[in-house]
């Protein structure tokens, strides 16, 4: 009996031994965060790109340079880019095309507004016109991929206009 609570404590500890979590480096902001939820993906590296000293290689900081134009935002019911989000396309077409091996995500989404399968369809729509425009200014096809999220990745919550407003919107996202 004593042998079988030995055991069973001893399982106990290296179980909660592998739960602990692996020391990690300090961070630094390598990807652009979204104006909404300022979340932004994280990665430590080194003087010459590689992980340690914290030193931001050139495409890290041109990335981070993005920051704060990573979002188009548009009118209800429609999927033409705006011209004042024009220079939004612009910045990260300029980027694409300095580093042809980034790749980016372009996040088609929609306010609650309409049935789900519309909401899906006018996402793609929205996710496709700015791949067309980045496209126009020299990306390769290759470095974009579209997916339309509808209405179901809202960035506000809500039933109003404002909330309306910030949920009609393409995202890019670089992984």
């Amino acid at each position: 009996m004593k042998l079988t609570h030995a055991l069973a404590i001893a399982l106990v500890a290296l179980g909660l031994a592998a739960c602990t979590k692996p020391k990690q480096t300090k961070p630094v902001e390598t990807a652009p965060a979204t104006a909404e939820t300022g979340s932004a993906s994280t990665t430590a590296v080194g003087g010459d790109g590689a992980a340690g000293s914290g030193k931001l290689t050139a495409q890290q900081q041109a990335l981070a340079a993005l920051k704060t134009k990573n979002i188009v935002y548009f009118n209800y019911d429609s999927s033409e880019i705006a011209p004042e989000y024009l220079s939004v396309v612009s910045a990260n077409a300029t980027y694409l095309v300095k580093y042809p091996t980034a790749r980016v995500r372009l996040e088609g989404n929609t306010d609650e507004r309409g049935s789900r399968e519309y909401n899906i369809g006018l996402g793609e729509r929205r996710a496709q016109t700015v791949r067309k425009a980045l496209m126009a200014q020299g990306v390769a096809d290759a470095q974009i991929v579209t997916v339309s999220y509808g209405e179901e990745r809202p960035a506000v919550p809500g039933s109003d206009e404002a909330a309306y407003a910030k949920n009609r919107r393409v995202e890019f996202a670089y992984p």
